[in-house]
């Protein structure tokens, strides 16, 4: 039987042929606010992988969180199967519901070689929490998809961190195995932990700041942080808790956030490396200004050159460097000198390098550099927190559900 890293079962071991399976991907994509266009297509294009071997030999049905509830992203997938059919050159079926009695009807109906997206599964409430393995399997949710389906494959990696019923309540009650991506994530984090040397130097960015907060200090307790450098709304919040910026962030729950950031500075004074200049946007220009120097309706969109360096430096001389989440807003015009610049710094050192994220990914892309970084994942937190050495709610329900299965006749 054919396992990898923490022991669990892949598509192979599961006999799938002919059978009904759902397949628990991580479609979720960036959405344009004005437009409701999706943005970023990557994570489709990786979704497909699994999907187009399984459809070869059984009913797929696919379902995907996308967007969190009252925000501009929270929409139906009815555009995701579009670009999900273009990705795999066939059909793929959408019905506007995710389990109630026309998506339980279009599953009863699909042929071997048929692929069905569920609608949005943050639709049903359940999907909003997150549960232990018993809770989960009794969940609505689950006791209502059971009786369609025969099987699960779990390729969701960027969500690995999150015990939604969808990945750890149907891996309770049916045979359940990793898909490619999963496997392929695993592998390589094996394989490039086994080579990979201090000093540890991670680069923390983007916007979520929960994702990152959570990381920080089991990356540092595990040994794989020696160094973290902050950009992006991170920054920002370290920034406060140091007494540099004034004035709100406009964060949710930004309190808690900096009073957690103070006592990270206080327990590891000499890890944290933090902007000392940053690019902000003045009447639709950049300009560079020293960090405690910001102005009232100032947007920092970028770190400034001087961090830039400073960082740069600090990435050549490490032995290995992970990125997650962009530096700055590279997207917008005049505000990807950060994000460029310290992606190149990871492409000429000499370390270990591990990229993170949808938005990087794409970023790699623009800059054309990313055949010079060791590993790419569309993953954000869920690889910070796996590279931590955390456990991971999907990692382990493939693990238990390798325990059970495997000793089923």
């Amino acid at each position: 039987m054919v396992h990898v890293a923490r022991r669990i079962l892949t598509i192979e071991d599961l006999g799938l042929e002919g059978k009904t399976v759902f397949v628990r991907v991580d479609i979720n994509t960036p959405v344009d606010p004005v437009s409701g266009r999706l943005l970023d297509l990557s994570r489709i294009v990786e979704a497909s992988t699994t999907i187009r071997d399984l459809a070869g030999i059984c009913r797929v049905v696919v379902g995907s969180h996308q967007g969190r509830v009252g925000r501009y992203d929270y929409i139906s997938l009815e555009g995701h199967a579009r670009e999900l059919s273009r990705a795999l050159g066939r059909d793929v079926k959408f019905v506007p519901d995710v389990m109630g009695p026309a998506a339980l009807d279009e599953i009863r109906r699909l042929d071997v070689g048929d692929i069905l997206l569920l609608d949005n599964l943050r639709f049903v409430a359940e999907e909003n929490m997150e549960f232990g393995f018993e809770e989960a399997k009794n969940t609505v949710f689950v006791r209502r998809l059971r009786p369609v389906l025969e099987a699960v494959v779990l390729d969701a990696f960027p969500t690995a961190h999150r015990a939604h019923p969808s990945i750890v309540g149907l891996s309770e009650v049916l045979p359940t195995c990793g898909g490619r991506l999963v496997v392929k994530e695993m592998r390589a984090m094996e394989r490039i932990l086994t080579v990979a040397k201090g000093p540890y130097t991670a680069v923390l960015g983007g916007a979520k700041v929960s994702d990152r907060l959570e990381a920080i200090e089991t990356l540092i307790a595990n040994g794989r942080g020696d160094k973290v450098l902050l950009t992006g709304v991170i920054a920002n919040v370290f920034l406060k808790a140091k007494g540099v910026l004034k004035g709100r962030l406009n964060l949710d729950k930004e309190e808690a956030y900096v009073a957690k950031a103070a006592k990270l500075l206080e327990a590891y004074p000499d890890v944290f490396e933090l902007p000392v200049d940053l690019g902000v946007e003045r009447g639709g220009e950049r300009f560079d200004v020293e960090a405690g120097e910001l102005r009232e309706g100032d947007r920092v969109l970028d770190i400034g050159p001087r961090t830039v360096d400073h960082y740069s430096r600090l990435i050549r001389s490490a032995g290995t460097v992970f990125m997650s989440g962009p530096p700055g807003a590279f997207e917008i015009d005049g505000f990807g000198m950060g994000t460029e610049r310290l992606l190149r710094a990871m492409a000429s050192s000499y370390a270990t390098t591990i990229v993170s994220g949808g938005h990087l990914a794409a970023a790699l892309e623009r800059f054309k550099i990313r055949e010079w970084i060791d590993h790419i994942s569309t993953a954000g937190g869920a690889l910070v927190l796996y590279l931590a050495g955390k456990s991971l709610p999907m990692i382990e329900a493939l693990t238990r559900a390798a325990e059970r299965w495997s000793r089923s006749p």
